[in-house]
Parts: C-alpha cells; structure tokens; sequence
C-alpha cells in the first residue's frame, strides 16, 4: 500500500534533507454480444485460483503515451464507458493543452470545488502530459491509474516516420539512422516539436529532466546502483487511494520549452540514484503499466486487475500505420541484421531515460505474471485472441485493417499524419442492427469517438455534423 504517513513522510523528508534533495508536489461484458460468437466459459471461471466477487472498477486515469498502442487501449477505454453510460473528462478539443502538463481547467465541463455541483467523472484518457496534483482535482483519488510503454528503439522508429514534419530534429534528418548517428547534429533540447525526438515517455510521464544526460554509443544496460537510496517505509504497489498532500516529487530541473525551474540539489541528476527516485515515484503513483510488446498480456492483467469480463478488452488495434504495427512482439533483436540491431542500440541510448524506465516496467509487468499464473494467462490470451479474430471476421470487410484509400465512411476513416498511411476499418454490409452497432464502436477511430462522447455529454442546442477533416495529431 503506497500510503505516506506520518512517520514514513517524516522519515522521507530527513533522508530527502541529507542528501540535499529539493522536493515539491507534483504539481460488463457486452450488453450485447454478437451471434455466436460468445465466450466459452466467463472471466471469473478462467482456470486458475479462485478469484473473490468483485465490483468492476469504473473510476479510471489512463496516461495516453505516445506510439505506444495506447490508442488501442483508448478504444476499449471508449467503448466500456459508452456502454455503461459513464462520464469522461474530455478536453475542449482533442489534448489537454499538450505538450504543457496537464491543467484541470482544460477539462470540458469542468468547476472547481466551490464552484457548484457537478457530475462526477469516472474516466479521464486522453493525451495529456501528466501531472498528478492537477489530475486530483478532476478524479478522486481511489481512481485505477494505468498507463502504457514500448521499448524505446521501436518507438523511435514509430515517432520518426510520424512526427517527422513535427519535430525539428526529425525533419532536419535524412533517416533515423543518420539522426542517431549524431543526434546532437540535429537535435536541440527545447526547440519546437523536439520532445518527441528524445525520452519521449518520460517526457509524457511529467518526469524532471536532468540538465544534461550525456549518453554513450550502444546498447545501455538497465541503471544499477550498488547502494540504492533507501525509499521510506510504505512505499510499495498502491492499493487503495493517493494521499495528494502526502506525494512528494523531485524539482524539474531542466529546460524542456516548458518548464525552466532551477535546483540547487547536491544530488548528480544524471545518476541511477535520480532515474530509481523517479520510477519509485510512479510506482506509488500507478497501479498497473501495460508493455506494448507484451499487448496480450497487459489486456488479461488489466482485465484482472479492473475485475472487468474479458470482451471488455477485446477489440481491434487503432492508430497503426502500414508497415509498422504496435507492440505485438517481444523484445530482442535476434531477427534483426547486424545494422538494425545497431539502429535499436543506438535508440536506446539516446532515449537512456526512456530504456531505464521500459526495462523497470517490463520488469514489473513479469512479475505480475508470475503471481497471476503463467498458465492461466497463456489460456487467458488464447481466449482473447479468437474472440479478437471471430470479431473481425465478423464484422470487418477483409477481417482485418485496410489502407485508407479503401474507407470512403469518414466515421471510420483515420486521421493521417506523418509519412506513413495509417490503417483503418471497413464494416461489412448485412450485418443487424445489433451487430452494426457494436462493430462500429469497434471501428470507430478515437478522434470520431471523442467527438461522438462530446456530443453524448454536451449536447449540441443545434444539431451539426461532426468535423474531422482538419484534426490535430493524436
């Protein structure tokens, strides 16, 4: 339970003065289910230990990540809470005022305490740059918080080919494999669009930035620290509610375009000691962190963990473009030529923040499976991924996602950005009324969906048709 009392908190604050450390606080299944294409046995009768009656959780925080298959992860997010009637935080338009950290006053809808009666909301997942103390005045503090990560060589291959025209560092770069030959050639800390080049999930973690990590050549191993600071007792998985004026964070310390806070911490910001700080820090924060290449896997764990039935975490991947994919595949390079495997190292290297963070919650992640059963999930994601295929030959022209040329429906058809085409859905004709409704909640693209939220919660006093053709980047 990662509650900070009293005596932890004071026991923290003298271990925090000693090594000059300055701290601040950071800022059902279906209802309907498709013909025949219902589960072999329900969720909780999943082979394994017992599992006790629970409530499903539906106060949710999701940190949205980027190229990281969270958008997949925000269509399952979309569909639970548009069947079950639950109310989103939505932003006024498609980010939280991203790549600022996220503020409450840009929630549609949104008033302060004080400031009258408001529903409450149960789900709040889209981009944002996270910052826990603004995220509590918008959701209660027993909310599930989750996020997701990829290992960071894929994730630079994804962010170059899709923010290319973006980020300043990319678009000055021939290739990917030129920008990392020399990625100081290109790259230049605060510079428009550049936080996507380098630590980008640390970046949309809201971590601090040391004010300078010089990184080697090749493939870093995961930080280690022979004498690791000691975190005060009480420090563990979260199990209930975050204490907000009990959560204590590192000073941001560097220039990111954003934040520009100096630190007189006698602490070497570039050490192990600085990274283990941070990720003790999200581990207090997060109950669960899903592994892009672990996809499957994540899903079953979040359904466990959310003691939701497996349909709830079923459905079709979004926002992949042609050629690439999301997650899906382990890490290791062992398919790889001797150059890509060079590319992947130098990847993780530049991105060194990002690799500690992806091997500490890799780690984790395995973990969680040991404790839930490797068998039982080995069975538990078979089961996901036939119902995953029954689903789209069911519904989906193809049975699987096509280029865009092909999706003529604007409901459906994804937004493009970047070099590469991202792929979409097309529905089959004849299906019923029933069906049609749920396959489309499976194809719907997140920025329609966001919209089709929108409209539910605030409805319009005229009735005009959805705009999508001039969308901002997911």
């Amino acid at each position: 339970m990662r509650l900070w009392g009293p005596r932890s908190l004071g026991v923290a604050l003298g271990v925090f003065m000693t090594i000059g450390f300055a701290l601040q606080l950071w800022g059902g299944p279906f209802q309907r289910r498709l013909p025949g294409l219902q589960l072999r046995q329900s969720w909780a009768s999943t082979p394994g230990p017992a599992v006790p009656s629970c409530l499903p959780r539906q106060r949710l925080v999701f940190l949205k990540t980027h190229k990281s298959g969270s958008s997949s992860v925000l269509s399952l997010l979309h569909r639970y809470g548009d069947r079950h009637g639950l109310r989103f935080a939505l932003p006024t338009r498609y980010q939280f005022g991203y790549p600022k950290l996220f503020q409450a006053s840009r929630v549609k809808g949104y008033r302060p305490q004080g400031g009258g009666t408001q529903p409450p909301f149960h789900i709040l997942c889209h981009h944002m740059r996270f910052n826990l103390k603004e995220v509590l005045q918008v959701m209660p503090s027993d909310s599930f918080f989750f996020s997701i990560v990829r290992d960071p060589a894929a994730l630079a291959r994804s962010a170059f080919s899709y923010y290319k025209s973006t980020s300043s560092a990319f678009r000055k770069s021939p290739s990917l494999a030129a920008f990392l030959d020399n990625p100081r050639a290109f790259y230049q800390l605060g510079a428009r669009g550049d936080h996507y080049a380098r630590n980008l999930l640390w970046f949309d973690f809201g971590l601090p930035f040391p004010p300078e990590v010089r990184t080697k050549r090749g493939n870093p191993r995961p930080p280690r620290d022979p004498n690791p600071p000691q975190l005060p007792a009480g420090v563990g998985p979260r199990a209930h509610t975050l204490d907000p004026n009990a959560l204590f964070h590192p000073v941001p310390t560097v220039a990111d375009g954003h934040s520009q806070t100096s630190s007189s911490a006698s602490l070497d910001l570039g050490s192990s000691s600085f990274i283990q700080w941070n990720l003790a820090w999200l581990d207090s924060v997060f109950d669960l962190v899903l592994v892009a290449e672990y996809f499957d896997e994540s899903l079953v764990l979040l359904a466990d963990a959310l003691c939701w039935g497996l349909d709830d975490v079923v459905g079709f991947m979004h926002n992949a473009q042609a050629g690439g994919g999301q997650g899906g595949s382990a890490v290791g390079d062992g398919g790889l030529t001797a150059e890509d495997r060079q590319l992947s190292a130098r990847a993780r290297a530049w991105n060194n923040l990002d690799w500690a963070l992806y091997v500490h919650f890799n780690r984790s992640l395995w973990a969680r499976i040991n404790q839930y059963g490797q068998s039982r999930l080995d069975s538990a994601v078979a089961e996901l991924r036939a119902r995953r295929e029954a689903l789209a030959k069911h519904c989906l022209v193809g049975g699987e996602a096509l280029d865009p040329k092909y999706i003529t429906d604007r409901r459906f058809r994804p937004f493009q950005f970047g070099s590469g085409k991202v792929l979409g859905y097309v529905l089959r004709s004849g299906l019923s009324l029933q069906d049609q409704e749920e396959c489309e909640r499976l194809a719907t693209p997140e920025l329609q969906y966001k919209d089709k939220l929108d409209a539910k919660q605030f409805p319009p006093t005229v009735s005009v048709p959805l705009k999508t053709s001039r969308l901002p980047s997911p």
